[in-house]
């Protein structure tokens, strides 16, 4: 279907960037990875399954509907349970946090290594093992990501996503089995937060409510809750 309104605006002023940051991204850092059709925005597939919107009305989503096709999936978050109109089928879905950086003592780390297209096939290896989230072939273009080796395999890793205005979305934040209780995780959030920092922007995630591992973790490395979120699995009309 193609596409045939308004042009893409931003979200209202009164709403903030981190309610609505699939569409904040895609109308700005993150725009050449993705395509805007009136009030909906979705990312390539190969780079990220995540979508958004303008705001939630029946235009909206007929345009979500026609970046889609019929039939087509996305990833969906909003700061409210996930109601699309008739016709749309939620796959799945659930609750989660959304944290920000409230005193993370970012730092540096000579031990990680900045990961690149070539390191593409350990990476989707090491997210298919630890199931982080949704990554694609081409996530790794939506930001910096660092990786840990040991004897020559990668074993963790972390990254950045969404980028809505002066944010940066930490995201992929897994670790081999094997290497878990060494605090490879933290030592990751940290060095991917100093980035960030370095770039005047703050660090945000998301974790899964019942991720109740993770959240400890964040809270520990300085992140705090900012509100809860809710996820979706859509699929289009057709």
């Amino acid at each position: 279907m193609p596409c045939v309104t308004t042009d893409a605006r931003p979200i209202a002023e009164t709403s903030s960037v981190l309610d609505n940051i699939v569409w904040e991204s895609l109308l700005g850092p993150n725009r050449h990875l993705g395509e805007i059709c009136g009030l909906a925005a979705r990312y390539d597939p190969e780079v990220a399954a995540f979508a958004g919107i303008a705001e939630d009305s029946p235009q909206a989503w007929a345009d979500l509907a026609g970046l889609l096709g019929p039939g087509g999936t996305c990833f969906f978050t909003s700061p409210r349970p996930v109601r699309p109109p008739a016709g749309w089928e939620v796959l799945g879905g659930g609750e989660g946090v959304q944290m920000i950086d409230a005193g993370v003592v970012a730092v540096p780390d000579a031990d990680v290594a900045v990961l690149g297209a070539d390191d593409v096939p350990e990476i989707l290896d090491l997210v298919a093992r630890t199931k982080p989230g949704p990554f694609e072939p081409r996530t790794i273009e939506m930001g910096t990501y660092l990786g840990i080796r040991a004897g020559g395999r990668l074993v963790a890793m972390a990254g950045e996503r969404n980028h809505p205005r002066g944010w940066t979305e930490i995201s992929a934040v897994c670790t081999d089995a094997d290497f878990r209780g060494q605090g490879l995780a933290g030592r990751l959030v940290r060095a991917v937060t100093y980035g960030i920092n370095q770039r005047g922007e703050r660090a945000l995630l998301h974790a899964s409510g019942t991720n109740e591992n993770a959240i400890r973790l964040y809270r520990s490395l300085g992140f705090a809750l900012r509100r809860t979120t809710n996820f979706a699995h859509l699929r289009a009309p057709g």
